[in-house]
């Protein structure tokens, strides 16, 4: 069975304010790594009322600091909004204080709007265009002092020196991202949560193409997923209203904090809303374990997927600490035993 994984946006609801969505996530942690989740992923989103997830950095360090075994990482940074001298060094002080369980995601887009993306780079060397390519091999530049001679960042180290990077992932929703990660020779994790570009594209073409290297043998694909899982199809399909109500709204640019049930049950749909939300459905699983499971191993048999990253946007906290539950309970992962 593939190892599972945890993706967490920190979901701020119509009843849960940014704080309070925080030390939820800090509690899900604690409950993945006691199931047996193999990674804890944080996201980095701005100016976004439904997602409190802004700084990875400093989530990565709380979640590792209360948790034992679990690998914990930014699934992404987004690197255009960052200084890559900035993102070494936070990374390898995180690896200084939690060695061999802090992993590096890098994302290409900014996660916000361009004004903000501009609020967030102001202060940076303005670069035109996608730079993402070029910030990515400054970052590695850094890390393997390959700067030439008459560079005037030849003698920048990125400090702690004597720690290494972690291990850095490339993440995409497109097939950009997927050639690029095997062009390197890195991890690859795909976006299917809300991409709609073929997942099985994506990472089968990874795969083809992968190019081993010094800090990967072999390819290693993940595939990220949404999925509510509930004790039936029944209540499953209640909490999946709220997400259907958020893809909704943020179809039509609205950015709201997560709907109750009860809200998403009496909202005025429109027939391009339910369009919408049918579009939506054929990426997020939704069921009781048996069903969740079944188009889980499907869609890991099509991708070829080596782990599953698993984000679940419900609007009770305790809905969605079961939905990881079930999924462990499912896929038989082995719980921490001290």
């Amino acid at each position: 069975m593939v190892p599972l994984s945890v993706l967490d946006l920190s979901p701020i609801t119509s009843a849960t304010p940014g704080s309070a969505a925080l030390r939820n996530s800090l509690d899900l942690a604690r409950l993945a790594d006691a199931l047996g989740f193999k990674r804890y992923w944080v996201a980095e989103h701005h100016n976004l009322a439904n997602i409190a997830s802004s700084s990875p950095e400093i989530m990565i360090g709380q979640i590792a600091s209360i948790t034992t075994r679990i690998r914990v990482g930014a699934g992404g940074v987004m690197l255009p909004n960052h200084a890559p001298l900035m993102v070494a060094e936070r990374f390898k002080v995180l690896e200084a204080l939690f060695p061999g369980r802090i992993d590096l995601g890098l994302g290409r887009a900014p996660g916000t709007d361009p004004v903000t993306s501009y609020a967030l780079r102001a202060r940076q060397d303005p670069r035109e265009g996608d730079d993402f390519l070029e910030r990515f091999q400054e970052l590695l530049l850094f890390e393997r002092r390959g700067f030439p001679e008459n560079h005037p960042f030849r003698n920048v180290r990125a400090v702690p020196a004597d720690v290494a990077l972690p291990p850095i992932w490339l993440l995409g929703s497109s097939g950009y991202s997927a050639e690029l990660a095997a062009a390197v020779g890195m991890g690859f994790s795909f976006a299917h949560h809300f991409s709609d570009y073929d997942a099985a594209s994506a990472m089968l073409s990874y795969r083809a193409h992968f190019k081993p290297s010094s800090a990967l043998a072999q390819p290693y694909a993940i595939l990220g997923t949404a999925v509510i899982a509930a004790e039936t199809d029944a209540q499953a399909q209640r909490l999946a209203s709220s997400a259907d109500l958020h893809y909704a709204r943020r179809a039509k640019g609205e950015y709201l904090p997560l709907a109750s049930p009860d809200e998403a049950s009496a909202y005025p749909y429109t027939p391009v809303d339910r369009e919408r939300i049918a579009r939506h459905r054929s990426r997020l699983i939704v069921g009781g374990v048996d069903n969740v499971r079944n188009r889980l191993l499907a869609l890991i048999e099509s991708t070829r997927a080596d782990e599953v990253m698993i984000t679940t946007m419900a609007y009770d906290h305790a809905a969605r600490r079961r939905s990881y539950e079930l999924l462990a309970e499912a896929f038989s992962l082995k719980p921490a035993t001290s």
